[in-house]
This record gives C-alpha cells, structure tokens and sequence, in this order.
C-alpha cells in the first residue's frame, strides 16, 4: 500500500513536478482517521498537499523564498467535510439534505439514490413518479418500479439519481470502461499563446484572476483554494441558478461575487469581458452546456490566448454517461462505494463514506491543475485545458487501497475538531470554519475577502497592484 507522500509525489508527476519539490513537503497523521475502509483521509491530505506545494512552487517561480509545506492528516480530513463544521451568528448547520433526498427500494429489490436538494430536481421526481413529496410516498411509488429502469427514466426525466451498483457491477458498465485508461487529472495544451509573466503581489497567486462559475462543492472548493493563495476569485452565479446557501457561505470565503445571466446578450457580454483578462476559468456545468453558450475551453483560447480552462463533470469526459448530471453521493453509489462499505460495515443497503469525499479532492485537484498549468504557461506559452471528473477521483481513490479495519475507528470528535476552526466577519455575521490544512511556511493561506451572498459584487476586475 502506497505511503501518502507516495500517492503525492504520483500525482506531482501526472502534473509534471519536479521530483525535487516534494522534499519540501512534510505530512502528519496516521491512518486510519476516519470509520471508512477507504483511504478518504490519505486521500485528502494528499489532494490538499499537492495544491499547497503547487502554490509554493508559483510562489518560488516568482521570486520568493523556498518554503516547506504541511499538511496535518486530521486537519486535511476535517477540512473535506468543512461544511459540516461551519457555524453563522452561532447558528449550527441546517440539515444537508432535503427531505425527499437519500435512499429508497425499488420493486426488484434494488437500492436508488434521489438528490432532490434542487427544487426543480425534487419536482422533477414527483412528477416522474406521480406522487407527493413525502418520503413514504416516494418509497411507495418506487415499489412498481425495477431499479435499473427507474435510473434511466428519471434522467430522461431531468432528474438525478443513481442506482447503487457493486463494484463488479460498476466495472462491467460501458462507462467504467470508457475511464479505465483515464488518469485521476488531465493537462492539455489546447493552444498557442506567448508566455504569460506574473503580476505585481507577494503572495503565491496575487493577481491572479479566476471565473469561477461552479456551484455545490467541488468546483467551490477549488476556487475557495486559489483564494485562499491569495488569486482574485469571482463567483459567477445566475437570477435562475438555485443554490444551497450553506455551502455558498462556506465554499466563498475569499471570493467577490457576481450575477449574470448567460442567455442573455447582455450577460454574455459581460462574461466576455471578464473572461478576456482572466487568467484562468474554472466551470462545473454539465460538458456541452457552456459551449451551447459559445464559452468552450476553445472559445475562452480565441478570446483570451493563454488562458487556464478547468473543467469539472460528474462521470467523465468519454463514453456513454459523458453528458449525465451527478454528485458525490450519486457517483459514490453508482461506482461501487456505497454497497462496499456496507460490505465491510456487514449492514444491508447503501453506506456512504464519512464526507463527501470525491466532492472535496476533486476540487483541490482542479485547484492543483490550474496552478499547474498556469506555471506551465509562464514557461511554456499556450492556452491549457485541465479536466477532472467526480467517477475519476473516485476510480483514484479506490486504487489506493483498502483500510481491513477501518470501519472500527471512532468518528472525529468535537474537541479534536476545535483547534483547526477559526472566526472572520462575513457578509452572513460572523463565521466559524474550518481554516485551510495546507501551512506554507513563508506564503500562510489565507482568505483576505469575506464570503459574501450570491451577485454581491458588480462584474468587474478590481485593479491589479
């Protein structure tokens, strides 16, 4: 079983690292972290590692002095479900999921996952099933169902669910074969364009301007990461996007935000402008959505050579579930999880793993990708593509190996959580989270903007030093 500086140090060389920058990295912890008999906590310190030495490296690229890099095993943990821990005005977390959401059995006796904390999603589902939104409702319209048909149906339907499949399942699906041979994260060069420098700033990424037009999660956490290094993020949200406001406070810290809709002339212009300077674009839409829109990674390359265009999906960019919407908990069903840890757990049905997992690593590695590739740029010229999906972090993450006896470790306890949280002001009052695991030792992370609600900011630049 690999170390955990190990499955860093591949990770740096998918990325083209220097081999000799990892000297720089110190790792702390041992597993098991968390009850899973996955390595979720190698797998978050290592996601988190590798955006932290990425930034070390920009900031060395630029001037500055070699530093080392640590990253706590039970912060990095803490730290991938941070969501859990965010506290507004002394206000404790909401409940996470809507109250149709989770698990159900089908009339075959199968197991499906519904994701209903969108509106439209919820709707969209009892309209397929033709009942109330009421869990026992739901569960006794599933009964006339089979498992698989319903799966299909449903995304026919606009909804977005999974079956839960094993992992032989899993393998034997037409997708799971299209990703096989697909590294965890993808760097491409997807045009010419001359060597970019860097901007005025003594933080890794000062200057730096990032579009993040992303939502729930993984794309959030990665534009969270970049300002935590100190890039210009903006949020980029629309009038018709529903949003989950928890995770919109937690996943903005750092970043200015700003509203537009993208249908519109008027909202597409003012994307243009701002993709025109960005250095680098990160987007979680479903593949084809954007470039419906005329704002493909090859779109942003003709309008703003040299760019950094990061692309997040839910199973992959090839085979036949290319285009399906999905997220962490429907991924971790269909791809074999929720049904081995119930293996190793000895219940029946579906058991999630103790985060969203595939959610938060998958967002450090864009934010891993896009420093990557933006120091690759400075170097090399060209406009980059950076792609990762939810089902390829996971195919990563199951290479990694079992834990035998992982399931018998007790969950992270308030006290231990307590010494890695920390208070800021913010446009909600005042925050409790979890502050960033990545310790620089010369560049500290740190968000230098409140989050803020959605479309806060006007759609401008601020000013570069």
């Amino acid at each position: 079983m690999q170390s955990v500086h190990d499955i860093l140090a591949d990770l740096w060389a998918q990325a083209g690292g220097k081999p000799a920058s990892l000297e720089a990295v110190k790792l702390t912890g041992a597993e098991p972290t968390l009850p899973s008999s996955f390595r979720v906590a190698a797998a978050a310190q290592a996601g988190i590692a590798a955006t932290g030495l990425a930034a070390a490296e920009i900031a060395r690229l630029r001037g500055g002095p070699a530093q080392s890099v640590s990253v706590d095993m039970l912060h990095a943990a803490i730290e991938c479900r941070s969501e859990r821990y965010l506290g507004v005005a002394d206000t404790p977390p909401p409940a996470a999921w809507d109250a149709i959401a989770g698990v159900y059995k089908t009339g075959d006796g199968r197991f499906v996952r519904l994701h209903t904390n969108f509106p439209h999603h919820r709707d969209n589902i009892c309209k397929l099933l033709d009942c109330a939104p009421e869990r026992d409702a739901v569960q006794a319209a599933l009964m006339k169902w089979k498992g698989e048909a319903f799966e299909t149906a449903a995304y026919a339907a606009d909804c977005v669910v999974s079956l839960m499949r094993s992992r032989q399942e899993w393998l034997a699906h037409p997708q799971a074969k299209a990703l096989k041979a697909l590294p965890v994260i993808t760097i491409e060069r997807i045009g010419e364009a001359a060597p970019r420098g860097w901007p005025n700033g003594d933080r890794p990424l000062s200057g730096l301007r990032v579009l993040d037009l992303s939502r729930v999660i993984a794309g959030p956490v990665a534009g969270r990461a970049l300002a935590a290094h100190g890039a210009d993020v903006m949020l980029v949200t629309g009038p018709a996007l529903p949003s989950i406001p928890w995770l919109v406070i937690d996943t903005g810290r750092g970043k200015l935000s700003c509203s537009l809709d993208l249908k519109s002339e008027e909202g597409a212009a003012s994307l243009r402008k701002l993709m025109s300077s960005a250095d680098i674009m990160v987007q979680g839409y479903r593949p084809q959505a954007l470039a419906a829109l005329g704002f493909s990674p090859q779109d942003a390359a003709l309008l703003n050579p040299g760019i950094v265009y990061v692309s997040l999906c839910a199973y992959g960019y090839v085979g036949p579930w290319a285009g399906r919407r999905g997220f962490d908990s429907l991924v971790q069903a269909s791809t074999g999880f929720n049904h081995a840890e119930a293996q190793a757990a000895g219940v029946e049905g579906p058991k999630e793993l103790p985060m969203q997992i595939l959610d938060h690593v998958t967002g450090y590695l864009m934010a891993f990708g896009a420093m990557m590739a933006r120091a690759r740029q400075a170097h090399e010229g060209g406009s980059w593509h950076v792609r990762v999906s939810l089902a390829q972090t996971g195919q990563w993450l199951w290479n990694l190996g079992r834990l035998p006896k992982g399931l018998e470790t007790p969950d992270i306890a308030a006290e231990a959580v307590a010494p890695f949280i920390e208070e800021s002001d913010s446009g909600f009052g005042r925050l409790r989270a979890v502050r960033h695991s990545a310790i620089l030792s010369s560049t500290p992370a740190v968000w230098s903007r409140p989050s803020v609600p959605l479309g806060h900011d006007a759609p401008e630049w601020p000013p570069r030093i």
